[in-house]
């Protein structure tokens, strides 16, 4: 099928597989029918008549189960309806993390208030084991030691509670910032703020239903030679760091919008495939961030160029969160809803502005800063 309405030969248009507790069925993807409890488990009677669900604990070789609460169960059904409304602010830190989300950490991550201390001890002690070894295992023994616990739990939650798979995370963290300093050169607020400024890239003010940050890329009037691709990644290294401080977004992660109307052959041809393999390498396994869907938008039939020298550095779970949608938005508006998209992404909003988004970010501007990461 064609990218957009061209009737050229593009990326293959995929139906959005929808994240869990959507309340919607993927392509092929029978829909459960609607209970009170989750679908798992036998039914058992407990006390007063009261039915209750039993689910399977992590290990099920040893046979054990548990009884679900009232509460989980309640928290579970809020889950499948979620809106815009039922989350915390983008911007700042977390002062207390939705109920319902701490209920997603624990399905999704493997989360518990217990795990968390233990989780982060077992990696601190996992770091300085291997900090005599390789050179990126003793840089990240030094950039370990200088950071607190609500660091380490980023890369925890990244990696489901999964301590080495968190360790190999920290360690592609490093190896980033080694692979390409130009990105951390003397990178702060002040030096990519120009750049935010002008939507490069652009964060709404809420979350989506699922509670994600929702990140924007316009390209039509991207000028490259104004803003190099490099500056723009700049920006991403300062964004993301800045909002993985909040513990919600820690556990919902992020969606990107990335508008391609009014995209240009000059535009095409004038991006490299190792800045794009940068790009790439950004998004997998180098910040403890978790990316659940990119939606491309508006895309030209020679967006198939750009894409296919993208496509082999994805790894097949970020490629499976890929969806090229072209002029066809019905499915696309299933997912983001458009009260809160601006009117230059075909949104009930106001058209984006960077300058309001910048100073969310980083308050309003001074003479100069000094916060390099």
């Amino acid at each position: 099928m064609g990218s957009g309405n061209t009737g050229t030969a593009g990326p293959r248009l995929r139906a959005p597989k929808f994240p869990p507790g959507s309340g919607r069925a993927s392509p092929g993807e029978q829909r459960p029918p609607p209970a009170r409890c989750p679908p798992v488990g036998p039914r058992v009677r407990v006390q007063r008549g009261e039915c209750r669900c039993v689910t399977a604990l992590s290990s099920p070789q040893t046979g054990t189960f548990r009884i679900v609460s009232e509460e989980e169960q309640a928290l579970r059904s809020k889950l499948e309806r979620l809106t815009t409304k039922d989350h915390g602010p983008v911007f700042g830190k977390c002062e207390k993390i939705p109920p319902h989300t701490l209920q997603k950490a624990k399905d999704e991550l493997n989360e518990t208030e217990e795990k968390r201390e233990v989780a982060v001890k077992a990696l601190r002690e996992l770091v300085q084991e291997r900090a005599g070894g390789e050179d990126v295992c003793q840089k990240v023994a030094e950039k370990v030691q200088e950071r607190d616990d609500s660091f380490l739990l980023r890369f925890i939650r990244a990696r489901k509670f999964d301590v080495h798979r968190a360790y190999d995370l920290l360690k592609g963290y490093v190896n980033f910032r080694q692979q390409y300093p130009e990105l951390f050169d003397n990178l702060s607020p002040e030096a990519v703020r120009s750049t935010i400024e002008a939507g490069y890239p652009g964060i709404l003010a809420s979350r989506d239903k699922y509670g994600r940050v929702v990140m924007l890329f316009n390209i039509e009037n991207w000028d490259y030679e104004e803003i190099t691709f490099d500056e723009i990644l700049r920006a991403y290294c300062i964004i993301l760091e800045k909002l993985l401080e909040n513990e919600e977004t820690q556990i919902n992660g992020f969606c990107i919008i990335e508008n391609f109307k009014g995209f240009t052959m000059q535009q095409a041809s004038g991006i490299k495939p190792s800045e794009l393999k940068k790009m790439v390498d950004m998004l997998q396994d180098s910040f403890p961030a978790r990316f659940k869907a990119v939606h491309f938008i508006h895309q030209p039939w020679y967006f198939t160029t750009t894409y296919n020298v993208v496509k082999p550095f994805l790894k097949s779970k970020l490629l499976e969160r890929v969806f090229v949608h072209g002029e066809e938005l019905e499915s696309f508006y299933q997912e983001i809803d458009a009260d809160i998209l601006p009117a230059d992404f075909g949104g009930n909003l106001p058209k984006y502005d960077g300058k309001a988004t910048a100073e969310k970010l980083f308050g309003p501007r001074i003479e100069s800063e000094d916060t390099a990461l």
